[in-house]
């Protein structure tokens, strides 16, 4: 299945039914009056998050949605049908954005939770509904409310709890295969990853969702690269493990570029909990370890140590990655338990 996590979709609601102008005659009644009906309300277009996706794949073959219209109404006081609601079903952490791609209309973090995005319009009055004293043969019926249209965009952020940030070939698809079932693509050249991947890590007995994205190089935010296009799919995570590749020339710099980036981006991105590793250190010797562990320490703090291949060092990490985790729902809220 390819992934899609934006696009763009037209919705129309469904118009109302107009009223019906009709007066009862029948054999041997002696007295008629108005009958007319009212008309059905039209459809709403309502959004769903549901289950078993996690791709925006289907909007990409389908891109108008439109609910059903009202009957109209008829005689004999008959009421039309209302139109039938057309329900677009989303994968879990969808954002609905209006059409100027940066006013959330809603933001799906639950299954089964619905949004109306246009409200159908009302049925008409028929003439019966004017049917007064003074007025007992009315000859006025309202016509149906329209529809509403509109644009809007899809986004999809993906929900996890932890995510990988890195430069190209940094490691981060051969940590998410050696700490998961996940089968991410791995190979010896950058931009390997060229959508979001994600794996159900297990530490200790627990369990928490970690999501891979393609990596970062210098100047992303203007667009080079794959630009920072896939950035938002770790906004929902508590924290981010950033991949430092201890084969580099500079190790520091790679730190920098990919801070500089999540700066660039805005938002909350770069005050998130983050944990640094130096990774690869499986080719690296006890003197080139420290002196790059000492090089990067400098600029970032506290730095750990890991190999994705040998995988040593990697219990440690995702230890320390679940202990931010679990602090991070404890800050939220003192009741809720921690959660994979």
């Amino acid at each position: 299945m390819k992934f899609l996590d934006l696009c763009k979709v037209y919705i129309r609601s469904g118009s109302g039914g107009g009223g019906a102008i009709s007066f009862r005659r029948e054999k041997y009644i002696e007295y008629g009056g108005p009958d007319g009906g009212d008309g059905g309300d039209g459809g709403d277009v309502v959004v769903e998050a549901v289950e078993g996706l996690n791709t925006l794949i289907d909007f990409r073959y389908q891109q108008h949605f439109f609910a059903q219209s009202g009957q109209h109404g008829m005689g004999r006081q008959r009421t039309g049908r209302s139109g039938d609601d057309i329900v677009l079903r989303v994968p879990v952490g969808t954002e609905i954005l209006d059409e100027d791609e940066e006013t959330v209309i809603a933001d799906l973090t639950e299954v089964g939770q619905r949004v109306v995005l246009a409200r159908g319009g009302n049925g008409g009055f028929g003439n019966l509904h004017f049917k007064s004293a003074t007025n007992q043969a009315p000859r006025r019926a309202n016509p149906g409310q329209e529809g509403i249209e509109r644009t809007i965009w899809l986004r999809l952020k993906l929900i996890a709890d932890a995510g990988l940030l890195g430069m190209p070939n940094a490691g981060k698809s051969t940590f998410l295969a050696a700490s998961s079932n996940a089968r991410p693509k791995i190979a010896d050249y950058p931009f390997t990853t060229l959508v979001p991947n994600l794996g159900v890590v297990g530490v200790d007995g627990a369990e928490f969702v970690m999501a891979d994205i393609p990596g970062l190089i210098e100047g992303a935010h203007e667009g080079r690269g794959l630009g920072v296009t896939f950035l938002g799919h770790v906004e929902r995570c508590s924290v981010l493990l950033h991949l430092v590749d201890g084969t580099s020339e500079d190790v520091a710099d790679d730190w920098k570029i990919i801070i500089d980036e999540l700066e660039a981006y805005g938002g909350a991105l770069a005050d998130k909990p983050r944990i640094t590793a130096l990774n690869k250190i499986d080719a690296l010797d006890d003197e080139e370890r420290a002196e790059a562990k000492a090089a990067l320490e400098a600029v970032a703090g506290p730095v750990m140590m890991l190999s994705g291949v040998s995988r040593e060092g990697l219990t440690e990490v995702l230890r320390a990655v679940r202990g931010k985790i679990v602090v991070g729902s404890a800050a939220g809220d003192e009741d809720a338990p921690w959660r994979p």
